[in-house]
């Protein structure tokens, strides 16, 4: 015997244990970057990047002419059918117009629409219930009590017609929905026009008209829509008067009071609508 106590291991079998390391984790396999594919842009995203960046750098401006379908395509070094596209894609954003036929007048400008473009926008993304409608209404609130405010201090004697014949169009006996409801859109982008903010007066007008449909059906859906129209009505002349006495808080409290009171009185106009295309 050499004296060394026995190895220890399992006392039934009198074996030693496995002293085997276990491997240790691949660290290349641990550390290794994730990959993902490179999403590349389409050519004419880079057609309308090039003329982003023109007008950026203050190249190209409002009424500009673009030069013509062959020679943009030349010199950005893509197909007429990729600057077609993108001159599609600026002109449903109000960036860009087109005109057809020969002559000054013909061909594409840099515009400035951007009611148009907005309005497109929040009526498909609306209808699509990207933007629930309780989010425009709570917008519109915020926006209009604004608009109120400022125009209580700011409205003219011409900004002061514009709304009064927005008035004088829902006051008519028997005025039916739709011109009654476009009238009432009139009279609130009237408000925000009077601001002297493009933006307050560019907003209002795509906020109400991207709600033109669902309003008119949830209209449509009320046991008295003419009694509707006479309390909302109501409403519109007091806002007036307040502005009129240039009285800002009242302004802004009943622009809010008279927002909330339609939404409450069109419980329809809150429903889902799934792909209905409202």
């Amino acid at each position: 015997m050499n004296g060394r106590p026995p190895a220890s291991g399992d006392p039934s079998t009198g074996q030693a244990p496995d002293r085997t390391p276990e491997p240790a984790p691949d660290s290349a396999e641990a550390s290794a970057p994730a990959w993902k594919q490179v999403v590349r842009p389409s050519t004419h995203e880079l057609v309308i990047d090039a003329i982003e960046e023109q007008i950026m750098a203050g190249s190209l401006s409002v009424g500009d002419p673009l030069p013509a379908e062959r020679e943009l395509a030349s010199q950005l070094g893509v197909s007429r059918a990729s600057v077609r596209e993108a001159l599609r894609v600026l002109e449903s954003l109000g960036v860009v117009r087109s005109s057809g036929g020969s002559g000054r007048g013909a061909g594409t400008f840099i515009a400035s629409l951007p009611r148009e473009a907005l309005t497109r926008f929040l009526r498909l993304h609306v209808a699509l219930t990207n933007f629930s409608v309780d989010e425009v209404i709570e917008t519109r609130i915020q926006l209009e009590r604004s608009s109120a405010a400022l125009a209580s201090a700011a409205a003219d004697d011409d900004a002061l017609a514009r709304m009064n014949a927005s008035l004088a169009i829902m006051d008519t006996p028997g005025v039916s929905l739709e011109v009654f409801n476009d009238a009432d859109t009139a009279f609130h982008v009237a408000i925000a026009q009077a601001t002297g903010n493009q933006l307050f007066s560019d907003l209002t007008g795509a906020i109400r008209s991207s709600l033109r449909r669902p309003i008119l059906a949830a209209f449509r859906a009320v046991d008295d829509p003419a009694a509707l129209m006479d309390a909302l009505q109501e409403q519109h002349h007091a806002i007036m008067a307040a502005v009129v006495a240039h009285d800002p808080e009242r302004a802004a409290q009943l622009t809010e009071e008279h927002i909330l009171t339609a939404a409450a009185a069109l419980p329809a106009l809150a429903e889902p609508r799934g792909g209905s295309g409202t």
